[in-house]
């Protein structure tokens, strides 16, 4: 990449680049500054961390968060919080306690640094692109090597310039701008980009806006979303009283984008994803009328104080519609506390609001699930049959002006039809208290490691074997979520930190038998189509099936985050070399790769795969040579603490 006339992005790449060239494609190394883990994916990345004997995190800030299994139904849960807990004292690491707030919301209220890098354990780390920070979501082993001190490595993404123009009308939000982008683009449309938002019309969006576009770029399957940090940014950070962190982070005058998308902000309408995709977006005009049974607000998508506000001032005065049931989830304790103080809380519940803690929750199935067979209109980011607890439910993601309309009306309803827009007053300053952020130990050596029964040892795999031979476990479509491999809920998540009782999940909502097989069987491998491992960035998704003895994934393609937490946990992530050969397969059959150790100590990129049945077609490895390494020792932990020894 020309390194003369620099995006936002470009510039903060080139900052923190330790190992390659900024050429699109080629694989490059960057520092970390920030790393940022919740409580789903935190245990077992700190269990790595530990892993890798190393006493005391070595990034500017590592933040814990406890904010996806707060809803406590055993002890598991609570095992877990206060594991983290104990290990973030001892290892450098701030610790937000439950009931402080989802991480995005409160990273972007109280740390994140405009030009700065954050690795996340959590898709949606992006978020902080609002602030102008450059944001990545990456498994949990990829975020305990940045804790470290080790580099994020990643393929040099091309940077996809977004202009917007003009100004949002009344009643369309920055959520009708990403869901207009992934109607335009859909779910793949992001793979392999970066996209930086510029023009006239950044100026006239707010921070919690510019986050919710950039928290929600991750469904397009971006590597990450970024505005750029300017005086509207400034004016955030004197609002969180943190002015002395705030700098410019702008594009240069003649930055040069590898591809530009126009919006005119002016000519938006209220868009709607139906289900069971975010990519599968309408106009709102287009499905009035349906009739709801639930409305969910909140999410880190739309749980900030203005979308709290603007829901109530909308409602004040008004009744939820009697065949509605209307749940909140503020964000973050601030913002709890800002609506509770100046009455807009009081006004949601004589509405007929359900206000649930500040927390992930019905996001990601941690209740809430609806009604059989129920409409459910959530602000959220994520839709996947299933995701919602009931798989019968139709989830459809909106903004919360739709959503806010579905209550009131009992369907769903163009927020234009509601007459006047409430205006929505900000704080000079907001409340500051961050009692529930707990800072780590100056010496983390008296600090002793809490570790309940459902703590249970890291499995490892071994180095890679010299022949993989096993059967088609499973054969699966296109778009395969990260859901679909490892379900969520309030059954499933509190099991993070144990991955023999996760492992007994795997699958278990596409196809029952799959564990009972893959036990039987050895385990063996599994084939896809397109995009495998669509969503969020949970690691369980491959290190489950690892356990279960999965040695490969044959698919079409692959989504980022998922093919990089196959990779760390020594998860061959194949690609047909031809796509027709998909079909040569089936559930069933027996698969040989001939000394496939070989193969990778001698970074072979493509070889043959034989069945069983006397078929044989061609595989591709599209990967950069330092990932042959990690593959042959079985994944990254093994590897690193080789490098460490």
């Amino acid at each position: 990449m020309n390194l003369l006339g620099r995006t936002v992005s470009a510039n903060i790449l080139e900052s923190h680049l330790a190992e390659g060239t900024l050429e699109k494609g080629e694989e490059i190394g960057i520092s970390i500054d920030q790393t940022l883990t919740q409580d789903a994916t935190g245990t077992m990345a700190c269990l790595q961390f530990e892993a890798l004997g190393i006493p005391k995190v070595k990034t500017k800030l590592s933040v814990s968060y406890v904010d996806h299994n707060t809803l406590q139904a055993g002890f598991e849960s609570a095992d877990d919080h206060a594991y983290l807990k104990s290990i973030a004292k001892k290892c450098g690491i701030y610790f937000s306690k439950p009931g402080n707030g989802i991480c995005h919301q409160v990273h972007l209220e109280r740390f994140g640094v405009p030009g700065e890098t954050l690795l996340g354990s959590d898709s949606h780390t992006p978020t902080q692109g609002g602030l102008g920070m450059l944001a990545i979501g990456a498994g949990g082993l990829d975020v305990a090597v940045a804790m470290a001190g080790g580099l994020f490595y990643l393929k040099m993404p091309e940077i996809v310039g977004v202009k917007l123009s003009g100004k949002l009308n009344e009643w369309v939000s920055a959520k009708d701008v990403i869901l207009f982008l992934l109607q335009k683009l859909d779910v793949k449309g992001g793979v392999g980009k970066i996209f930086e938002f510029f023009g006239d019309g950044v100026k006239t969006l707010s921070v919690p806006e510019r986050a919710t576009i950039t928290n929600m770029g991750t469904e397009l399957g971006a590597t990450t979303s970024i505005f750029p940090s300017d005086e509207i940014t400034k004016e955030w950070f004197e609002k969180q009283g943190r002015e002395g962190q705030w700098k410019e982070v702008k594009a240069d005058a003649d930055a040069s984008y590898d591809d530009v998308i126009e919006i005119n902000l002016s000519e938006l309408e209220p868009m709607i994803a139906k289900p069971h995709s975010p990519g599968n977006v309408v106009k709102v005009s287009e499905v009035a009328g349906l009739k709801v049974q639930q409305v969910c607000i909140g999410s880190c998508t739309n749980s900030s104080y203005r979308d709290l506000m603007l829901a109530a001032e909308v409602l004040k005065g008004k009744k939820v519609h009697d065949d509605v049931s209307l749940v909140i989830s503020p964000g973050s304790k601030q913002v709890y506390e800002e609506i509770a103080g100046n009455g807009a809380l009081a006004d949601l519940v004589a509405a007929g609001a359900r206000i649930l803690e500040c927390a992930c929750g019905p996001c990601i199935g941690m209740g809430q699930a609806p009604q059989t067979n129920a409409v459910s209109v959530r602000t959220f980011n994520r839709n996947f049959e299933g995701r919602s607890g009931n798989k019968s439910a139709q989830v459809y993601l909106s903004s919360v002006e739709t959503a806010v309309a579905a209550a009131l009306e009992g369907k769903i309803t163009d927020p234009r039809e509601l007459g006047k827009f409430p205006a929505v007053k900000i704080p000079e300053k907001f409340k500051i208290d961050d009692s529930l952020i707990l800072s780590p130990a100056k010496t983390g050596g008296i600090v002793e490691i809490v570790r309940g029964p459902n703590i249970a040892p890291l499995p490892v795999r071994g180095e890679l074997e010299k022949n993989i031979h096993g059967e088609v476990l499973l054969k699966l479509g296109d778009n395969i979520t990260t859901d679909a491999i490892m379900p969520a809920g309030s059954k499933i998540l509190p099991l993070r930190s144990n991955v023999p009782k996760i492992a007994e999940h795997v699958f278990e909502n596409v196809d029952a038998q799959f564990v009972k097989r893959a036990k039987e069987k050895n385990g063996g491998v599994i084939a896809a189509g397109e995009n495998y491992g669509q969503g969020s960035s949970r690691e369980h998704a491959a290190l489950a099936p690892m356990f279960l003895g999965v040695k490969a994934v044959i698919a079409k393609s692959f989504a980022r985050i998922h093919k990089a937490n196959l990779i760390n946990f020594g998860i061959l992530p194949l690609e047909f070399a031809d796509a027709g050969d998909y079909e040569k397969i089936s559930q069933g059959d027996v698969l040989e790769i001939e000394n496939v150790r070989g193969k990778l100590e001698g970074k072979e990129r493509e070889f043959e795969v034989k069945t069983k049945s006397g078929n044989a077609f061609r595989v591709k490895l599209d990967v950069s040579e330092r990932l042959f390494a990690i593959m042959l020792a079985g994944g990254l932990l093994n590897y690193t603490k080789n490098k460490i020894k």
